[in-house]
């Protein structure tokens, strides 16, 4: 249990690693490896690549086997050790495809020429040919994504060694990591080759500031080498006591987070007091919230400070939880914790899930972690223009934060998916709720508008503007989600309290008592208290919930003399009328905490269970229940909006999918429709009809019970041969 030393970026030295050090490190995590097959890869490379030198007069060698090396630090199987091994020969020798095809098999020599293609892409270009660049790797990434994770290796390795080129071609190589790689090992969740890519690239884009925050780094690491001592010490021994074996050590922070920090809080490097992180890795995962506790009981945490990926993975699939805490001598102490398997998936990203014998597959469930990959080629089937395509995927590629500006120039740091409504309540809460309009590099936008890096944001406010529920879904930031609903919250409590006093007075006319001379009896005070509420006016707002009964806090609160008398029935009201009219069984709609409301289905956006939906009341006295976000609820009289929740008694609503597949696949339609016979659902109309280029276009009807069940329809057609895109129809 010991201080981890700097990252290997302040390393000074070139040696290389061995093949020899190389086949004992692939036997490690792999026994059952075909070192042979290595071996004859590295014999074949070096005659190759020896009458080639690096840029510092090194053997070329030296290169390939250096790249095979960080490909086994991600422990991939050995065809893409191989791959990494000759992945230089194809482009920089006599070597050909068909050579490594016939002395290695077709799956090695496939992996090979993917990353020449690769290599001959070069993103330092105008932003379509960048584009369309980016396209062709991201094609490469699809047909085998070991092509992307030895080209990463490819680059590190690359930036390891940058110094031996010319300043200009350093400062070009490392913008193009910096945009294009490092976010890349990011999403793939390659956080050891992500935090390397970064601080490679910084130091040669801002070498002062790089060099300069290195001094400081390491000055401040030798002051406080006994507080860090101390600290892992006592981690170590609360954690020990409690029966849990951990390992626990203390890191800087990578030198491009920090100094990340410094400009978007605009403070110098001794106002940052968390550039140290502890990490505690244990077995199990319940072990994580265990130790996080006993550290919160050892120190106080930070308000705010406390993030749990555990539960809420990242994009990327990182978990860990994250705590800063006032440490001893009051200074801030930032731990994260994790178990060992969690730390191999950070480290590792999607190399962690590998299999060695799928041939650049990963099993069903991985899939599903690396779900945005898919997505990514979906889109690139889609967009005809490159520049669209690019600006698509940046949001779910890319970086997390979006730079925005005030009109004043103060920077704005937002999570992407920010809208204006959220720098709103970024700069105050009275500023986001009184939020009439923004104004986005000078010109008027809709409040829903996404706000993108570089943006001049500026908020219209209004004495009479007043949070609007619609704003939460488009929202991103949880400040503003919590302040939204906030209001929301207070304001359904008010009309809460309202409706209480009217329910409780209508009943207590009953028996000639108005709330008025009641509300303020102890019998009412007491009845409060047996229920558990905070007082009378707290009753209120559960009667007005429709949580407690009027009749029943009648009943509890007035006495038996008054109560035996026959109390006065009035008319019915219209409401209770309307009620009446249009209740009828239970079918799966709850209208306003009332079931079997008659109600239809609005065949415009066709919600299903498990998506958010609105009820309007309609000219025929039925509620229409639209999802949330229905464009055609958007001009409806807020006046009619009713709260519809989804029952229990749900059997099947009507839903279409739209089937894109290729023509002339034989027995695809059958196929297509087994996928619904296998499920057990009827399909209640189908209508095939040509499309251009070679395609047909499939519309199936049927009734799908949950959204979840429509989910599993629409993966599995997407799986059948032939199947271009499935999408949902909107009627």
């Amino acid at each position: 249990m010991a201080v981890q030393p700097l990252a290997s970026v302040t390393a000074t030295t070139d040696s290389e690693p061995t093949i020899l050090e190389l086949l004992e490190r692939v036997r490690a995590y792999h026994p059952t490896a075909d070192v042979n097959l290595i071996q004859r890869a590295f014999i074949f490379a070096e005659q190759h690549h020896r009458p080639q030198r690096r840029k510092n007069g090194d053997p070329y060698i030296g290169h390939p086997v250096s790249v095979a090396h960080i490909v086994a630090d991600m422990k991939l199987d050995e065809g893409t050790i191989c791959a990494a091994l000759l992945h230089d020969t194809v482009e920089d020798t006599d070597a050909t495809i068909e050579d490594l095809n016939q002395l290695f098999g077709e799956e090695i020599g496939r992996l090979v020429d993917g990353v020449t293609k690769l290599n001959q892409i070069r993103f330092r270009s105008k932003e379509e040919k960048q584009a369309e660049n980016f396209r062709k790797m991201l094609i490469a990434m699809s047909q085998d994504i070991r092509v992307i994770l030895v080209k990463l290796a490819d680059r590190t390795h690359n930036m390891r060694t940058l110094k031996h080129l010319r300043p200009e071609k350093q400062k070009i190589i490392a913008r193009e990591t910096m945009d294009i790689f490092a976010p890349l090992a990011n999403r793939l969740g390659l956080g050891a080759v992500k935090t390397e890519l970064e601080d490679q690239s910084f130091r040669y884009l801002y070498p002062d500031e790089f060099q300069d925050l290195r001094r400081e780094v390491q000055l401040r690491l030798a002051e406080r080498k006994d507080y860090i001592a101390r600290v892992i010490d006592d981690i170590a021994e609360i954690v020990a006591d409690a029966g849990i074996k951990a390992e626990v050590s203390g890191r800087p922070k990578h030198f491009w987070s920090i100094h990340k920090k410094m400009v978007r809080q605009q403070i110098p490097f001794d106002k940052v007091y968390d550039h140290m992180a502890f990490r505690v890795l244990v077995e199990k995962q319940s072990e994580c919230y265990h130790v996080l506790g006993l550290i919160h009981d050892k120190w106080r945490p930070i308000p705010g400070r406390f993030k749990d990926y555990v539960a809420l993975p990242k994009p990327n699939k990182y978990q860990s939880l994250h705590t800063s805490v006032i440490g001893p001598e009051g200074k801030r102490v930032e731990v994260q914790i994790r178990t060992h398997a969690m730390h191999r998936v950070a480290e590792g990203g999607i190399a962690a899930h590998w299999k060695y014998k799928e041939s650049g597959s990963l099993a069903a469930r991985d899939e599903e972690r690396f779900e945005w990959l898919k997505r990514l080629m979906e889109w690139h089937r889609e967009y005809e223009d490159p520049s669209e395509f690019l600006e698509s995927v940046k949001v779910e590629l890319f970086a997390d934060d979006v730079y925005t500006f005030t009109p004043k120039g103060e920077l704005k740091v937002m999570p992407r998916g920010s809208t204006p409504v959220d720098f709103a309540y970024n700069i105050h809460s009275e500023v986001g709720g009184t939020c009439s309009g923004a104004i986005v590099n000078g010109l008027m936008v809709p409040l829903n508008t996404v706000l993108k890096n570089g943006d001049t944001v500026e908020i219209i406010t209004s004495r009479n503007q007043r949070p609007n529920k619609d704003w939460l879904r488009f929202v991103a930031t949880n400040r503003a989600k919590n302040r939204i609903k906030a209001y929301i919250k207070k304001e359904q409590r008010a009309r809460s309290l309202e409706l209480g006093e009217q329910l409780l007075d209508k009943e207590l006319r009953k028996y000639s008592r108005s709330l008025a001379r009641i509300r303020k009896t102890d019998e009412m005070k007491d009845f409060a208290k047996q229920t558990s509420l905070d007082g009378v006016e707290e009753l209120i707002v559960q009667v007005g919930m429709g949580n407690i009964n009027a009749e029943t806090v009648v009943h509890a609160v007035l006495p038996e003399s008054v109560k035996d008398k026959e109390p006065v029935t009035p008319r019915a009201t219209m409401l209770s009328r309307f009620i009446d009219r249009v209740r009828r069984r239970p079918d799966g709609v709850v209208v306003d905490g009332l079931e079997g409301v008659k109600h239809s289905i609005a065949k415009c956006c066709s919600p299903l269970p498990g998506e958010p939906i609105v009820g309007y009341i309609t000219t025929g006295h039925t509620i229409s229940v639209h999802r949330k976000g229905c464009v055609n609820t958007v001009d409806m009289d807020a006046a009619r909006e009713v709260s519809v929740r989804w029952g229990d008694a749900a059997t099947g609503y009507p839903v279409s999918l739209r089937v894109v597949t290729e023509t002339g696949q034989p027995g695809l339609l059958n196929k297509m429709t087994k996928v619904f016979s296998d499920m057990k659902l009827n399909i209640d109309a189908a209508m095939c009809t040509e499309a251009p280029e070679g395609r047909a276009e499939n519309i199936f009807r049927f009734h799908a019970k949950d959204l979840d069940e429509l989910k599993v329809v629409t993966r599995r057609l997407e799986g059948l041969k032939g199947v271009f895109a499935v999408s949902r129809v909107r009627d």
